[in-house]
């Protein structure tokens, strides 16, 4: 018999090879038939897996992220085995379940298009009608190399080649085999609804220098009601993708002349971008930072000291090579190092500390272009960064303000649905990460401590710190329920040790020093990109690149218009004209797409009362209003705003 352990405490006794399914189906059939993977001892399995020892268990069902992983990660081979019904002699890549849906990489003897995917949509879901089970089979290398190697699939042969003897497990789904971890759902059965939804290309494993091969993107839910609601905010996510808006509010702009992923900030812009900033420079001096300014480049041994060279180098761009024999630049791929060479500029006495260093500091990180994606996905992109180093004694209390700027940096943009990631390293593969247990352990601890103080709702991820030391990441919701890594916050004990920072202390005695580094937007790039989607264009009043627009009825009152944008520019109201040759309805019906949010017209009536017609974004027409009293109105609706951050 083994002893079985409930989240709630509670034991119960099962016979040995018991499955998780089987200890559901004990519990209530209910819960059997909803639960979709289960974690035995913290490892999620399937639940057709037996249970051999003494154990803790979990269900998952669809509401819980492993449920929806455990479904698309089965739905990935549902497509795999459609795919080789479909297309004889296919090879296949890997084929993941990803943040919504699945993909797989295939190499197809004859394209794939967007053309065939109803096609292969409906093969999947003849297939999955015949509710196959996910079949589990462990494997010695030695078998697993023959079977790939007979269907010829130098894919598959290439990923067992790096894989260990003893860890080889492959799944069967009808007369599908993949190599695979799992966890997988009982039976294709349970997917009832399947959308393929795009195709495209992808380097076999990411590397330029391999073969370009097919991509095919999907999703699938348990209930084509789902599928439905899905479809409708897929429509919606189009309309308020960033890439579209960006474009159509000028906002910035790419260049193939000057590079992939390398964005530019057009004059609106710009100034959203300043407005964001300032907005930021404003609270950090509450909070006592000081601003800097660094390099875009550093020296090679700069980033060899940090550890960074080391475990990104072969993400960064190549380095620069000097005119003098030897000498190396790279350019810059994390600000922290620069930061550490100022606190190292003079000696620190324990009561300097806190120090906490500030800087938009621009970055360049060598990203692969099947990767690159809009603002989200850059090879240069400005990091509100800071870092802080602190005694000992003071590392919660500066952790837990820090948390307070992101919160309110959140409220004040109206992010109200969150949570917070600690991510730790994984204690099994430590050979990826810098610094001793203890300060590790040291580390690790702060950061649960903070998060539990704030009454932060949080969740635990191994494996996901940087490696130079544990991470509180913020996962934002926006208004689509997509999730977003907004905000992070981390603790090192690792950079003031490989750059020898100190203090001087009470006892006269040399200290080391705590780095806490710190990002609240994370990037400008990807922070910008991710409101565009979440307001779909349509900013806060104090943040709008433009809050009005005036619109002449024709050219004769253009004269007006300009005296009407002189006034408003005077009393802080950001505004523009359109005095195009357009008419009235044109104009505002391109205004409107501008998501500008006052739309001010002017003709005859207007001129001579020395007033403007008033139309706001989204609600129509709302009468005339002198100059006088729309200045005060568009005015006391930012303090309005400002007023409400400052009481959240």
């Amino acid at each position: 018999m083994i002893k079985i352990t409930f989240p709630d405490g509670s034991q119960r006794e099962f016979e040995k090879g018991t499955t998780a399914y089987q200890v559901a189906e004990s519990i209530s059939p209910r819960l059997a038939a909803d639960s979709l993977a289960a974690a035995v001892n913290g490892t999620t399995v399937d639940m057709t897996r037996p249970i051999e020892e003494d154990a803790t268990i979990k269900f998952y069902k669809w509401d819980d992220a492993e449920g929806k992983h455990a479904f698309w990660h089965t739905s990935s081979h549902l497509l795999a085995e459609a795919l080789e019904a479909l297309y004889p002699g296919i090879k296949f890549g890997i084929g993941p379940a990803i943040e919504n849906g699945f993909y797989y990489d295939v190499d197809s003897p004859v394209p794939i298009t967007e053309a065939d995917l109803p096609t292969i949509e409906k093969k999947m879901q003849e297939l999955a009608r015949n509710k196959e089970q996910l079949v589990r089979t462990e494997v010695s290398k030695a078998d697993a190399l023959k079977t790939f190697t007979e269907k010829n699939d130098q894919y598959k042969v290439e990923l067992i080649r790096d894989l260990e003897d003893g860890t080889i497990s492959f799944y069967t789904n009808g007369a599908f085999t993949d190599l695979c971890r799992g966890p997988h759902i009982p039976n294709t059965g349970l997917i009832k609804a399947v959308k393929l939804t795009s195709v495209a290309g992808a380097y076999w494993r990411g590397n330029e220098k391999n073969k370009m091969l097919t991509r095919v993107y999907g999703i699938s839910f348990p209930k084509k009601s789902m599928l439905d609601e899905y479809l409708v905010l897929l429509e919606e996510a189009k309309k308020r993708d960033h890439r579209k808006l960006g474009k159509d509010l000028e906002l910035f702009m790419f260049s193939q002349r000057v590079g992939q992923g390398l964005p530019m900030w057009l004059p609106k812009g710009a100034e959203l971008r300043d407005r964001l900033e300032r907005f930021l420079r404003q609270i950090q001096k509450q909070y006592g930072y000081q601003q800097v300014i660094t390099p875009h480049i550093g020296n090679k041994d700069l980033y060899v000291t940090s550890g960074h060279y080391a475990k990104y180098g072969k993400d960064s761009f190549q380095p620069i090579h000097t005119p003098y024999e030897g000498e190396e630049y790279l350019l810059k791929p994390m600000n922290c190092p620069h930061h550490c060479e100022i606190y190292r500029s003079k000696p620190r006495s324990y009561k300097d500390l806190p120090i906490r260093l500030a800087e938009f500091g621009t970055v360049y990180r060598y990203e692969q272009s099947g990767e690159l994606h809009g603002l989200t996905r850059v090879r240069g992109f400005t990091q509100d960064d800071a870092h802080l180093f602190v005694r000992p004694d003071q590392l919660l209390e500066e952790f837990e303000k820090v948390i307070d700027i992101v919160l309110y940096i959140f409220r004040t943009l109206k992010f109200d649905q969150y949570t917070a990631q600690v991510s730790l390293r994984d204690p099994n593969n430590k050979e990826k990460y810098i610094g001793s247990d203890e300060n590790w352990e040291k580390a690790e601890s702060a950061i649960i401590k903070a998060a539990a103080d704030k009454g932060l709702k949080t969740t635990v991820v191994t494996g996901e710190a940087a490696f130079y030391g544990p991470k509180l990441d913020f996962m934002v919701k926006d208004a689509l329920g997509r999730n977003w890594q907004l905000g992070t916050i981390q603790v090192d004990y690792n950079l003031p040790e490989r750059f020898d920072l100190t203090y001087k202390g009470a006892d006269d005695k040399l200290h080391r020093p705590i780095m806490i580094h710190r990002a609240p937007f994370g990037s400008m790039e990807r922070f910008v990109a991710v409101l565009l989607e979440h307001t779909a264009g349509k900013f806060p009043l104090w943040l709008a690149p433009d809050q009005a627009v005036v619109l002449p009825i024709s050219e004769k009152y253009n004269d007006y218009a300009a005296e009407v944008v002189e006034y408003l520019t005077q009393h802080d109201v950001r505004v523009q004209i359109d005095d195009r040759n357009e008419k009235i309805g044109r104009k505002i019906r391109d205004n409107e797409l501008k998501r500008i949010p006052f739309l001010l017209i002017v003709g005859e009536k207007e001129q001579n009362d020395r007033t403007v017609s008033l139309r706001v974004q989204g609600e129509g027409d709302k009468g005339s209003m002198t100059l006088d009293e729309f200045c005060n109105h568009i005015n006391e609706l930012v303090k309005a705003e400002t007023a409400s951050h400052s009481r959240a």
